[in-house]
């Protein structure tokens, strides 16, 4: 019997997304990680899937729409964090990209509400460089920050490879994200740890979060990697399922109503 051998990227993506799914598909995966780290992707994704508590409660009313859904994005920034998603989780033999899946549009609606605009965040100040375990000291609202962080990408993908980043091969994005991650650029505005850090973040909470967010199209994560859903109620599954496999299709919270 022959087997075909996997490459170390897709066994290393296949199991995170697996674990990751399971610890935090149920609480939309948000995550404790100070948003002013110089954490690694690796650590970033470590703390997000370690805490399951969702403080977004923006619901998307026109989940995955085209340019024209979108609420706080205008049409460059949009293509931008559509470029952006697909090269943090693009689509492989694992399981779809988040493009696909609608993660952007996840973003677009987490940023034009409460949480976009700092509605829970202490920002008085004062607003020195502070170490990674005392949290965010920006001034500036998650909206702001993802503002101002795509401007500053923006301009450095123009000056260094004369064009958008969504024109970029998937080559070169997946090289900028990783001069991001290794901190290699130097953005103007914004620290880029903690840019990338939240970019990476949301990527992860829209591809994991009740479809109602605007992410997750079709349940297709959670049926990737076995998660059934918001349903939690399976009194009545016990005896017909038991010593055998129990398979549904998840349901999501709009399912229930």
């Amino acid at each position: 019997m022959s087997t075909k051998k996997k490459s170390q990227g897709d066994v290393g993506r296949r199991d995170f997304l697996k674990l990751f799914g399971a610890a935090g598909a149920a609480g939309a995966a948000a995550s404790t990680l100070p948003l002013g780290g110089s954490a690694s992707a690796d650590e970033i994704m470590a703390a997000t899937a370690a805490d399951t508590k969702h403080h977004h409660v923006t619901a998307a009313t026109e989940p995955h729409g085209g340019g024209s859904g979108y609420e706080f994005f205008n049409v460059d920034e949009s293509a931008f964090i559509e470029a952006a998603v697909d090269t943090l989780i693009p689509s492989d033999s694992t399981g779809p990209g988040a493009k696909e899946l609608g993660v952007a549009i996840y973003i677009d609606r987490q940023m034009a509400g409460g949480y976009g605009k700092g509605d829970r965040l202490y920002l008085e100040g004062p607003f020195g460089e502070g170490t990674p375990e005392q949290g965010y000291q920006l001034p500036m609202t998650p909206s702001e920050l993802i503002r101002a962080g795509i401007a500053d990408i923006s301009a450095h993908v123009q000056k260094n490879h004369k064009s958008t980043f969504d024109g970029l091969s998937a080559k070169d994005r997946a090289a900028v994200m990783a001069e991001l991650d290794g901190k290699k650029v130097e953005l103007p505005t914004v620290p880029t740890a903690t840019f990338f850090g939240l970019l990476l973040q949301l990527t992860i909470e829209g591809y994991f979060a009740d479809p109602m967010y605007g992410g997750n199209k079709d349940r297709a994560a959670w049926k990737m990697i076995g998660f059934p859903g918001a349903d939690a109620m399976y009194m009545d599954k016990i005896e017909p399922f038991r010593n055998k496999p129990y398979a549904a299709d998840p349901r999501g919270i709009q399912d229930l109503i």
